[in-house]
């Protein structure tokens, strides 16, 4: 069973969210917090597997939050549920080590399952938010995490970051689709990811994409 904690200001949304996970067999809320504040006194009675996190909340915002939350408890699962799309929202929130961002557009199904591939080590990002990921492909100093990938795996990282499938990855870069699952195959695993969403999440966190400057 998934035990969640739900951070919401707002009773209406947090009561739906609690009815539509409760209809899952395998996903039980065992709280509810207000704030970044009042989450952070939840996860020490609750001990939620997972928190699903607004970002705009009194006391302490979502991101605040999820920054103290992973230094104490770094295994913690944290999916930001959130009706900001904005670029400095979704790389504050993953630089701090949310796990996921969804928009709160997003259908219950996905959210859902978004909990349940979270639970499983994977990473969840809204489509949008990829796509809007990167603005420009250049003036981008290496660092020291990227040294260990080549130069053309580089440029197959970006365009995974931008969320292009592999048949637009290999048009963009006049490659056949054979050779850029071989690079993306060697991407996950010098990276150490599973996933697509967690290239992303990676890439982010560790600055191996150009990101939109920080306002």
């Amino acid at each position: 069973m998934i035990k969640v904690l739900l951070v919401d200001d707002h009773a209406v949304l947090r009561d739906g969210l609690k009815n539509i996970l409760e209809m899952a067999e395998d996903i039980t809320v065992v709280g509810e917090a207000v704030s970044g504040e009042q989450a952070l006194e939840q996860v020490e009675m609750c001990q939620p597997d997972l928190i699903l996190m607004d970002i705009n909340m009194p006391s302490k915002n979502g991101i605040d939050a999820t920054k103290e939350l992973k230094k104490s408890y770094p295994t913690l699962k944290i999916l930001i549920l959130t009706m900001y799309s904005h670029d400095e929202y979704f790389m504050a929130a993953i630089r701090e080590g949310a796990d996921g961002y969804l928009l709160k557009d997003s259908p219950s199904s996905q959210v859902v399952e978004a909990i349940r591939a979270l639970s499983k080590g994977e990473s969840v990002i809204h489509p949008t938010m990829t796509k809007k990921l990167l603005s420009l492909h250049q003036q981008k100093e290496d660092s020291p995490n990227d040294n260990q990938l080549t130069e053309r795996e580089k440029e197959v990282l970006i365009c995974l970051v931008e969320g292009l499938s592999n048949k637009e990855i290999g048009e963009r870069l006049y490659i056949s689709d054979k050779t850029v699952k071989i690079h993306v195959s060697k991407i996950f695993k010098k990276l150490n990811v599973k996933s697509r969403s967690q290239v992303v999440i990676y890439a982010v966190q560790n600055q191996l994409v150009p990101l939109p400057p920080s306002s």
